[in-house]
């Protein structure tokens, strides 16, 4: 079989999309469920904090398991189990016509969207990288970067569950850019995206972070507002560990931009007032993946704009 994956590209697209349809099928549950795991956590938190002494403290009701496995995926409106043959990533939202086998409540159309784009995309990450381990790390990069948008857009937290380990990750993964580097091609070829040399993505990382967090800082202090959360910062530093120093600034020339239009778009459109904060993290994961992708070749090209005949 891995033979089969490696001699084939047509077979590790295929392959590859077929395992992006499932695993936006459980991006699903990580959405939906990641943040309310997280509130429950501060809860708890708080509640040990401001805790009263053991001997007068009443014992407080035990909250039923809730993670990313348990309790089982249920209809939200009639709390009917929903089994594996109406879990089948898009095929079962099509075939029950987006609603609800047991009630008929409808059902969000986000469900088989995030499925197709995170199937589609990991095609395009396996026609792009070649079986191998880059195509493995810019696959799991992928995934990582949809999750992170996804929840972003529902509750606009970049949750540290997320971005500390594709930080750490994207660190640990420079260390195998030497047996990358030394598969690269010939001479002249463009370096690979994935991974990039230790110093790089150390830099990334370190730039990533004081870029956002010094802006932030610096809009703060011009109007006293909070120009962006956190969890960007660390998005951003996670980017550059993954992709290095050399794609932070196509990233957030990209980011801001397409932020800039999407938010002028809605206030002309009168669905969002300008006060209303929109969430940066979409445009970050959006632009990171379009760098892991094709960045290289778009410095290369605009640097050759300015290159002599």
């Amino acid at each position: 079989m891995l033979e089969l994956l490696a001699g084939s590209s047509a077979a590790f697209v295929t392959v590859a999309v077929v395992l992006g349809l499932l695993v936006g099928s459980f991006l699903n549950v990580v959405i939906h469920r990641l943040p309310r795991m997280l509130e429950r956590q501060w809860r708890e938190q708080a509640a040990e904090y401001a805790a009263q002494p053991a001997a007068t403290q009443p014992a407080a009701p035990a909250e039923a398991r809730y993670n990313l496995v348990v309790p089982r995926s249920a209809c939200p409106a009639c709390s009917a189990p929903i089994t594996a043959a109406q879990n089948i990533p898009v095929i079962s939202w099509l075939a029950l016509r987006g609603r609800c086998a047991n009630c008929k409540a409808p059902i969000s159309a986000r469900y088989p969207v995030v499925e197709l784009l995170c199937g589609v995309l990991s095609g395009l990450v396996a026609w792009k990288f070649g079986y191998g381990w880059s195509a493995a790390a810019a696959l799991a990069l992928t995934w990582a970067l949809i999750a992170l948008a996804g929840i972003d857009i529902d509750t606009q937290l970049l949750p540290d569950a997320i971005t500390l380990p594709m930080l750490w990750a994207g660190l640990l993964a420079s260390l195998a850019w030497p047996l990358a580097a030394g598969t690269a091609g010939a001479a002249g070829a463009l370096p690979p995206s994935l991974p990039v040399a230790p110093a790089d993505a150390i830099i990334g990382a370190a730039a990533g972070y004081l870029s956002l967090w010094s802006v932030y800082h610096l809009f703060r202090l011009l109007t006293g507002k909070e120009g962006m959360g956190h969890g960007d910062f660390k998005l951003l530093a996670a980017l550059g560990a993954w992709l290095g120093w050399h794609l932070l600034l196509p990233i957030v020339l990209g980011s801001a931009v397409v932020g800039a239009i999407v938010g002028v778009g809605l206030i002309v459109a009168q669905r969002r007032g300008r006060g209303v904060p929109i969430p940066f993290g979409p445009f970050l994961a959006a632009a990171g993946w379009l760098a892991m992708m094709w960045g290289h070749e778009w410095v290369a090209a605009y640097l050759n704009l300015y290159a002599g005949p």
